[in-house]
């Protein structure tokens, strides 16, 4: 289900990458005094109040400028500005208010999008400084907030409003979109002609020049197996080929539809065969941790015989190493030729994907594969896994603990996930392993039941005691 989208916008070194990375706990912006470091729009997610949002860092905002890279970034930040359903408008108490600040107000009032003005930077305990007072003149419907993105403060306050702003927008929006489906490929793969293949109707053009998708457009689809909504993309061309700079803004676009997407249907053109640009594309959708499946498209034009399938499933199997859980599947768009089977596949994989395993069943699987294969030593030390428990879905991510994090070898890791494949499939989604070591936090709950199943195959260990696992009561 599409998350709400929060844009945090602003001039140039008001704060908006160190609020972003307090924001969604991780330093995922980089964060310098210098304007300008951040160009591109930058994603990362947090949850409030129950609700899991998608965030968006912008570069800053200069509303008069002839520098060419500070006019692309305030492009980049009016496509966050048009995709958000929340505008954090970010301004800097030190500074007060400027004459730009009041110009990308004018700008911000133009989108219709609810805006909550943050002030930055008001560190000191006690009342607000005399400065604060000026944002007021910005006449937004939102008081603005006070924040220190350096320290926090004021943060929770930021995101109450941000939801007070959302009210109930993203409820039914939803609910009817069903499973959000992002097609996803190079220029001329098909991508229109199978979303029109979806629909029974011309409603996406469809020309054999590259480019022609220049927007991420939704199309709703509801039949027997449920409801979807295809969000056909632009091609992804190699970034030195990308010089127009309205396609440029549509590959940024694509990225998007992939943030809020639950399934990924990486196009291949079979004529073409798999090219170091299909390589990249899947990656986008297996960082952003996105269920997928690869379709193999114009099937209909290779000229086959017994081994031909398994050939080109080697060949891609082998470029995309990466990510051996997605499924293949051989289609045609143009003659129609197993289209209808990708339905069933988005349904299994989404399923897959959301797919919660119990602790104590999780802690079962463990405890077959270390007795298999003994977790590895270095220098006489032997990693030791407690306990292991499954925080979220979508993608399907494991907290395990154990005594030292660095023995944890990435080997050991792919090898624990490939059993929790053998007993549980997971098809069509990437898995994630976070490894906690003793004496850290998890932060997360973990009832009570779960908790007790996965404590008596423990040994030599009060889960409680060593990493402050709050129960749920």
């Amino acid at each position: 289900m599409a998350k709400p989208v929060i844009a945090i916008v602003g001039r140039p070194n008001v704060g908006k990458s160190t609020l972003f990375n307090k924001l969604i706990g991780e330093r995922r912006s980089i964060v310098e005094d210098t304007p300008g470091v951040t160009r591109d729009r930058i994603f990362g997610e947090c949850e409030w109040r129950g609700k899991n949002l998608l965030l968006i860092d912008t570069g800053g905002i200069e509303p008069k400028t002839d520098d060419i890279i500070l006019s692309q970034m305030k492009d980049q930040a009016q496509i966050a500005i048009d995709d958000a359903d929340v505008i954090v408008f970010m301004c800097d108490v030190r500074t007060g208010l400027t004459a730009a600040d009041k110009e990308i107000g004018i700008m911000l009032k133009k989108s219709k999008k609810p805006v909550v003005p943050c002030i930055n930077k008001c560190d000191r305990i006690g009342d607000l400084p005399y400065e604060y007072y000026e944002f007021y003149e910005l006449g937004f419907e939102c008081d603005p907030v006070a924040v220190s993105s350096v320290h926090g403060s004021g943060t929770g306050d930021l995101l109450d409003a941000c939801l007070d702003a959302l009210g109930d927008h993203d409820e039914g929006e939803e609910e009817d979109a069903g499973i959000r489906v992002a097609v996803l490929g190079k220029p001329n793969a098909g991508k229109s002609s199978i979303v029109n293949r979806f629909l029974g109707e011309n409603r996406m053009i469809v020309s054999n020049i590259a480019g022609t998708t220049r927007d991420a457009v939704d199309s709703r689809v509801e039949n027997e197996c449920g409801t979807f909504t295809f969000i056909d993309t632009a091609g992804i061309r190699r970034q030195s080929r990308i010089n127009d700079q309205i396609e440029k803004y549509s590959v940024l676009r694509a990225h998007m539809a992939v943030e809020r997407a639950d399934v990924c249907l990486i196009m291949i053109d079979a004529s073409v065969g798999i090219t170091e640009q299909d390589e990249k594309i899947a990656g986008i959708a297996h960082e952003a941790g996105k269920a997928s499946i690869i379709v193999v498209n114009k099937w209909d034009t290779v000229e086959k015989d017994n081994s031909t399938v398994n050939e080109f499933t080697k060949r891609i199997r082998t470029a995309l190493a990466y990510m051996p859980y997605a499924p293949i599947t051989f289609v045609s768009a143009k003659t129609g030729q197993r289209v209808t089977g990708i339905y069933e596949l988005i349904k299994s994989v989404y399923e897959q994907a959301h797919f919660r395993v119990t602790t104590g069943a999780l802690n079962d699987v463990l405890g077959e594969a270390t007795m298999r294969v003994q977790p590895p030593t270095d220098k006489g030390k032997r990693l030791k896994i407690y306990y292991m428990t499954q925080s979220q879905v979508a993608p399907p991510t494991f907290v395990l603990f154990c005594n030292n994090a660095e023995l944890f070898h990435f080997s050991y890791q792919r090898y624990i996930e490939n059993c929790l494949r053998e007993t549980y499939g997971f098809k069509g989604t990437p898995i994630k392993l976070i490894i906690k070591q003793k004496g850290e936090s998890p932060s997360i709950s973990i009832p009570k039941r779960e908790r007790r199943a996965a404590q008596s195959g423990v040994e030599e260990l009060n889960v409680e005691e060593y990493y402050d696992i709050e129960s749920e009561e």
